[in-house]
């Protein structure tokens, strides 16, 4: 099966193993209460698994602690502050969305106009689909809405390309790598190590001269320069991680694929990369982050007008005062599409990274 009917196949009995989590938890709580009274199931370890269930919802619960103070100053509306004078209140007394609504602001589709040609009769109909609202913002209060969605996609057209470019060359960089002997293969892999460590460093240290760079060959305010630049910065780490990775994939696939006629693209294709997925997650997110979260060259790179996600939530930052939950929902917002695709690829994650020896 190909790369894209393997994630999706997968995806799918994600899916379902989500969907249908509360009835199987449901069949084996019942089928403990039943073993206890029957006496096949040791009530002493059902204790001591309670127990550490409820030990690990503990742990986990004192970890999204910050997140679900952040939450609550952002639902607080105008109310909120970030520092508490009069002892930690674990409810928010008048909780409101507005400020979420503030980050949004208007959604709305746009009606189209489609004209519809009718073979035989010799004119045609014209139809228009009604603009739809999905969200007001006037109608809940607020009259001067973030620039959220600028923001948003701005990040989108940085975060995509870097994607793409730091996958184009990191896959076949990773491949050749691990499966191909050529001349200075190991001085390479020296220097992807090198740059592993001391690339980002490297990029920060030199930001005057980047940046002096840039306006020079008029790339200044070119947000596909950036994304080349993120993806620069990217290949390295993320290429000896997914180098590694692969090499623990038995190379007798691969044989028994050439045996059966295949070629080396179609190899690539439908047996390296299938096994690969795991690996594959794993880059796609650190170089997915790469362009979605950085703040400090993006700020100096692009215009105004340009700016991502990161910079637009730093502008909030004021010397004097900070409109504490408006920046705490513009942040949640912003975290929300990394959680999201961390949350579909999370097992993958945990894959790449204990199969890359990396595990922490």
């Amino acid at each position: 099966m190909s790369l894209v009917g393997t994630i999706a196949r997968s995806l799918g009995n994600d899916v379902k193993l989500v969907a249908t989590s509360p009835l199987r938890a449901y069949e084996e709580v019942r089928y403990t209460i039943a073993g206890i009274r029957s006496g096949d199931v040791n009530p002493a370890l059902v204790a001591r698994t309670l127990v550490s269930t409820l030990a690990a919802l503990v742990t986990v619960s004192l970890l999204l602690f910050p997140i679900y103070w952040v939450f609550k100053l952002a639902i607080s509306g105008g109310t909120g502050s970030f520092f508490a004078t009069t002892g930690i209140k674990l409810l928010p007394e008048a909780p409101t969305l507005q400020t979420f609504v503030w980050v949004l602001g208007d959604l709305i589709l746009p009606g189209y106009r489609v004209s519809l040609t009718i073979p035989g009769i010799g004119y045609d109909v014209f139809l228009k689909t009604p603009k739809l609202v999905l969200l007001d913002a006037s109608a809940h209060g607020v009259e001067y809405p973030s620039q959220f969605q600028k923001y948003f996609w701005n990040s989108v057209v940085v975060a995509v390309p870097t994607v793409i470019l730091s996958m184009c060359m990191i896959v076949p960089g990773a491949y050749a790598l691990s499966r191909r002997q050529f001349i200075g293969r190991s001085k390479l892999l020296y220097g992807y190590v090198l740059f592993t460590q001391v690339g980002g460093g490297i990029g920060i240290a030199s930001l005057i001269a980047l940046y002096a760079l840039f306006v020079k060959v008029g790339l200044d305010a070119n947000t596909f320069a950036l994304s080349c630049y993120y993806a620069a910065t990217a290949v390295p780490f993320n290429t000896w991680l997914l180098k590694t990775y692969m090499d623990g994939i038995p190379a007798s696939y691969e044989e028994a694929a050439y045996v059966d006629g295949a070629s080396a693209l179609r190899v690539v294709w439908e047996v390296v990369l299938p096994l690969s997925k795991a690996g594959l997650a794993t880059v796609f997110i650190f170089t997915f982050l790469a362009g979605w979260t950085e703040f400090v060259v993006a700020q100096t790179i692009l215009a105004t007008d340009q700016y991502t996600l990161p910079v637009g939530l730093y502008l909030l930052v004021s010397e004097y005062s900070t409109p504490w939950p408006k920046f705490s929902a513009f942040a949640l917002t912003f975290a929300l599409p990394i959680m999201l695709i961390y949350l579909v690829s999370q097992r993958y994650i945990e894959d790449g990274l204990s199969f890359g020896g990396v595990e922490g």
